[in-house]
Order: C-alpha cells, then structure tokens, then sequence
C-alpha cells in the first residue's frame, strides 16, 4: 500500500538542503539522482486552461457567478480538468516542462468583491460569501475529482486573506478588518473551501491583514487554516509577494528575515525567487531544516496525490487525449453556459426583437466587434471567437435583416485617429446607422485592459481598478446621442454591456428599451447574446453583485469594513440588486413551508415556452447587521404551464453568526426566510414585480 504521506517524508529525507530548498520555487528543478524531473507550479484555469495556448473559453468567473447554479460551475470545472489534464499529458509527451503547463491550478479566486471599483472584482464569484462558498466548493471539486489522494488536477483558494484592492497599494496596504467582518464575511468561502472541499493548495495575499503580511502570517497560515481547519495542503505566497515584507511591509529589514518569517509561519511554496534565501536562513538559525522539511514534504505530497514521483497513476486521467481541448462538444456546453450567465436587467417589452418586418438593424458601440471583450482575463486562447455584431449579423441574416454597424467612439479615448479636429470622431457614423435602421444595439462597457490586475491593466484608470461607475471616454455622450435619435424615428434601443463589474447605469435604465448585462461572456458570448436577443431563450441570469446608482454611495475604497457595503449591509437604495434579473417568462410560487434544515416549495412556469428561474432563499435574524443574507438557491427549468416541488437545503449556519474566535453561535433574534425569485426589498420587487414568500421559523 502506497502511503503518500510516509513516502514524502522519505523522498524528502533523501535531498541535500539545498536541493529542498529549490524544490520551494514555482519553478522546481530536476533532482535526477532522486528521479524527480522539473516542475512549474504556476498554471492558471479561472475559466478554462490559461496563458498555454488553446482551450474552451468560458464566460470570466463573475459572468459564471450570475448562474446563480453550483451544479453547473461544478460542470464546467470539469471540462477544464479533462482539458488540463489533456494537455498537461500532451506537453509531458513533447518533454515541456515550462510554466503553465503543470496540473497545479491557482484557481479560484474567492476573494469577496466588496467594492465595485476593485479591478480584479470580475475574477471572483461576487460579493455574497454564501454564492461564492458555494459556487467555490464546486468549482474545487470538478478540478480536483471525487479523491484526495488521487486528484486530477490541484485547485487553489485564492487570495488568503481580505484582500480585494486597491491594487496600486497592494504591495504595501494593511487592510484592517474588525472581528465580525473577517469571520462573517471574508473567510466564511476560505473555510468551506478547505474544510467542505478539500482544496489542495491556498495561495497568501499581498496585502497585510491586521498587521500581519498574508504570506507569512501565524494567524492566517497557522492558527486559523491549519490549527482551526485542519488544512492538510500546500500554502504558495503570491507572486514576488515575500519581497513586500522588507521592501514595502516594512515587517523585515532583510530577504533572509522575509523567509524565515513566511515559511516559520507556513508558507510552503514562493511564487518567486526569494526562497534562494532559505539556505541562508537555515545557516543563520532563523530557520530550522525541520522547518524546510515540512514544507517540501507538503509539496511532495500534493505532486504524489497528482500521480507523480513514483505515486499510483490514475489512468483515466493519464490517458485523456488532446483531442477533446475545445472540441465541438465544448464549445457547444459553453454556450449554453454563456446563455445562463446573462443577465436582463431591464425589458419595456421591446425583447425578444420583433424580426416580422425589420429590414435592418444597427449594432455600435466601442464593445460590439471586441473580442477582447469577450474573454476576461487570465484567459486561454479559444480556437473560435464570436463578438456581438458576428452574432447579431448571423441571426439577422437568417431572417432576411441586414446588419450596420459603426464603433460610435474607442473604448475610452476621445477619438479614433489623432489627427481628427474635433472630438467624437465616431460618434457621426453610429447616428447615421441608427436613423437608418429598425432597431440599435448599444454594446458598451469595459474590458481587461481597463478594469484588472495591477501590472496587467492598463492605467486609463488606476492600476487596474475603476476611479468611480462612470462609463469610460466618450461613451454616455455617444449612447445618449444615438438613443436620442433612435428615439426621434421611434427607434427601438437595446443597451448590451461588456464589463466585469457595476456601472453607472441610471441614464440606460431610464432612456433605453432593454438593457443586458454580459459580463466577459467567453468565446461563444456574442452568439449566445444575439439569441437572448431574438428570443432563442428566456434570461435567467443573476447579479451576483449589487449595482449602485453612482460613486456617492460608495464608501472610501480602502475602508475594509462592511459597513453600508453589498446588499447585506447596504443602507440605500440599488438601482439593480443582488440576486435581480429578468426573464422572458412569468414564474409562480405556492405552499412554502420549511422543515428539518429544507425549504420546500411549488413552482409554476405560467408563461408559453419553456425557460428556468433561480429560487432565492434569504434569512433575516431580527437585531443581527445584516439586512439580510443568500441561504439557499435551486435552478428550476419547467415547460410551459408545468408545475414542480423545489427542495432547497438551508444551512443551519444560516442562523448562526461568527463570534471573535471564529466559532458559530446562535443567533436569538426572531427569524424569518424570504423565498421567491429576488430579494425581498422594494426595490426588487418593483423590478422583478412578484415578491417572495415569507415565512416566520425557529432555528
């Protein structure tokens, strides 16, 4: 019986401390009298296989959050391990070896999307810490297989802990968070993840949290993952993060203190090269070999649970082929994938598009022909890409209707060309196409070029993150412009936005016929958005994230603190809520009851075709912060007219808050379950026009 544990320990035992020590950088050489090859640990899979080449492309992790369907995310990470195992097995074949090609997949991001100018926000699963515990524990789980010790590939907890920008001062920001907000909020889906899933790797942050930098920190590293969650995986720093402790923490005076101090405090792996100093450290007494040996022998461990270093192969993944990388069944499951993570915000009645009679339609706006736009970031390279005008004009052309289109203004320039007099040098050709067509598609927003990662983004903005919601360059005047001349020929408009994050949308809301949220809708994304446009499905996307009316209700951005923050603690009013969407077809609810941890429920399609609600389940504990908080979502697809008894599992977490040690108590307050299809504030039940039921219970 092999036992991985035992036999890490003794290929460990084996090493000269400097050959464990090299074993401690993301790009581990070979050790050949000990038959160990090399190895990068880097590789990335937010939404399929990254940075190496091509693979399925699905919508970015927020538009996958806006599913609202663990089921599903389970579904898709899936395909990202059969393609991540396909061609890590091809590249071990050609004798690659090199970065982004191992089975150690630092992926997902779980971080809480507190504040909407975050830049990295669209990287997450929202801001709500049951979605993204939820959505986080599938997502491990089709990575990494049904077994531990014989995983598919190894998934990664990110970004341990609190951290979610700004990203200009990540290298150097404390980010101070009380008690109660740590506990309740930004380590609830850490916890799951670890304790639910059993995630093999956890990555540290950049930041401080509460004075302690993330990647060498004992109460994060220590006490709280491995002593309080019995964590039995590796911990990797950030990239180059360790350096911030001398360099802009200011915790250490030298690299070799900076060393001693993560790996002391539990970090195993340095994404980096900073660990060349563990030598030093050993050598100097701030470090113990027995120190060094823990680490590597958890880094040993997890490549031996990968079927590596002499450990059991599972032939199932060893003999997966290249052929199935973003093959036609793929592409197929994420378009429908992209179909469930758009999001109707907005629908006077003017969709699905009325094609009896049109002649022509306009498609503008600097997002339409953007491929980029579709992807996200940390992205693969999809063998086929389709933006919104090429799915507009396919679906338009099957009906006879021809497509114009006209970019309307850049991104977020003033102009296209520098040698034009005037500003708005686009924005002409967008009112010439819309005053001669039936009806205009605005696709606007952003991209990962604008709103990202520090060092990747650009800085139209500030290293990746939103100054505030406002549309970038010249967009309002140019969408204003073109909906008031739609609006002068009785023009149908239909506002469609490309962005990984909450926009000032009131003058949209107010001015156009329809507007659609898309997210990064991955490779397929224009295709499956002409068909919500001309009626192909029925909507069931749902904001993951809470759309304010504009900067003035956001608090300061580098205030961690949950105040007024997210729909749990927000005292204002949202222009679109969390948990708020539309769909084509009208849903009904009858005989709630709750009983023994479930919400049972009936649920009707009373519409005329066949399309799927989420069921939302909220509690409210009368004198606890929260206004209310997700305990409990079920998808339900039902042909026209069909009945069906939802189940819904309501954790008995959901009536208990994190005291200061990170201990679950009950909560005393008089308890009430809201379930329906939205909140339960006016705001969305003005919008989503049905409110949900109500129900007073015990727990």
């Amino acid at each position: 019986m092999f036992n991985i544990k035992a036999e890490a320990k003794k290929l460990v035992s084996q090493m000269t401390l400097e050959e464990k020590v090299s074993q401690m950088l993301h790009t581990a050489p070979a050790i050949e009298r000990l038959n160990i090859p090399s190895y990068n640990w880097w590789n990335e899979a937010l939404h399929g296989v990254a940075r190496a080449g091509v693979a399925t492309m699905f919508p970015q992790a927020i538009g996958l959050a806006a599913t609202f369907d663990p089921e599903l995310i389970y579904e898709v990470a899936t395909v990202i391990s059969d393609e991540g195992r396909a061609k890590y097995n091809a590249y071990q074949e050609e004798g690659d070896h090199d970065i982004f090609k191992g089975l150690t997949f630092w992926s997902p991001n779980i971080n809480i999307f507190r504040d909407p100018r975050w830049g990295r926000g669209h990287e997450t699963y929202g801001e709500d810490p049951y979605l993204t515990a939820r959505l986080g524990v599938s997502f491990i789980k089709g990575l990494q297989g049904d077994d531990r010790d014989a995983l598919k590939t190894a998934a990664c907890a990110k970004h341990f802990a609190v951290h979610s920008g700004p990203e200009g001062l990540r290298h150097e920001f404390n980010a101070i968070a009380n008690d109660y907000d740590l506990w309740n909020t930004y380590l609830p889906a850490f916890e799951a993840c670890v304790t639910e899933a059993g995630v093999e790797i956890v990555m540290g942050a950049y930041n401080r949290t509460n004075g302690e930098p993330c990647c060498g920190s004992k109460t994060l590293l220590l006490d709280i993952l491995r002593d309080k969650w019995a964590f039995d995986g590796h911990v990797v720093s950030d990239c180059w993060a360790i350096k911030d402790f001398h360099e802009h923490h200011k915790i250490t005076s030298t690299p070799v203190e900076s060393v001693a101090m993560a790996v002391r405090n539990g970090c195993d792996l340095n994404c980096g090269n900073l660990f060349g100093y563990c030598v030093t450290a050993v050598q100097e007494g701030l470090l113990t070999e027995a120190e060094i040996d823990r680490a590597v022998t958890n880094l040993m461990v997890t490549r031996m649970r990968l079927g590596l270093l002499g450990a059991p192969e599972n032939k199932a993944f060893a003999s997966i082929p290249y052929d199935i990388v973003d093959c036609e069944k793929h592409r197929g499951f994420n378009q429908e994938v992209t179909r469930r993570s758009l999001v109707m915000l907005k629908n006077d009645g003017v969709l699905p598009l009325k094609t009896e009679g049109m002649k022509t339609i306009a498609v503008v706006g600097p997002n339409a022909d953007s491929r980029i736009a579709l992807e996200g970031n940390y992205q693969g390279v999809a063998s086929d890409h389709v933006t919104v005008l090429q799915g507009v004009k396919a679906l338009a052309k099957e009906n006879g209707i021809r497509t114009l289109f006209a970019e309307g203004c850049p991104l977020h320039k003033v102009n296209d060309s520098v040698l034009s007099q005037f500003p708005g040098d686009r924005q002409a050709e967008a009112l010439i196409v819309t005053r001669r067509a039936d009806a205009v598609v605005i696709v606007l927003g952003l991209d990962r070029d604008l709103e990202g990662e520090e060092g990747d983004a650009g800085n139209q903005f500030a290293s990746g993150d939103k100054l505030g919601l406002a549309l970038p360059g010249r967009q309002q005047i140019m969408a204003e412009a073109v909906i008031k001349a739609a609006k002068e020929n009785n023009i149908p408009v239909v506002v469609v936005v490309l962005a990984g994050s909450a926009l000032d949308l009131r003058w949209a809301d107010e001015n156009a016929n329809a507007v659609i949220q898309g997210f990064y809708p991955g490779s397929q994304g224009g295709l499956a958005i002409a068909e919500l446009l001309f009626g192909k499905f029925s909507p069931v996307g749902r904001l993951p994230l809470t759309f304010y009316r504009s900067d003035e209700d956001l608090p300061e951005f580098t205030d961690y603190s949950m105040e007024n923050r997210t729909y749990r603690y927000f005292k204002g009013e949202a222009l679109y809520p969390f948990g708020f969407g539309l769909g084509f077809e009208p849903f009904e609810l009858s005989n709630a009851s709750y009983a023994d941890g479930a919400v049972t429920v009936t649920v009707k399609n009373a519409g005329k075709a066949r399309a799927a609600e989420i069921v939302q389940v909220y509690i409210e504990i009368e004198g606890e912060k929260e206004n209310r908080s997700l305990c409990g979502l079920k998808r339900v697809e039902l042909n026209a007219g069909e009945s069906a008894e939802a189940v819904i599992s309501v954790p008995s977490a959901a009536f208990m808050r994190y005291d200061e040690e990170g201990d679950l108590r009950l909560c005393y307050g008089k308890k009430a379950l809201h379930i329906g299809f939205c909140q339960p504030d006016a705001r969305s039940v003005k919008l989503k026009g049905s409110k949900p039921v109500r129900l007073e219970v015990q727990g």
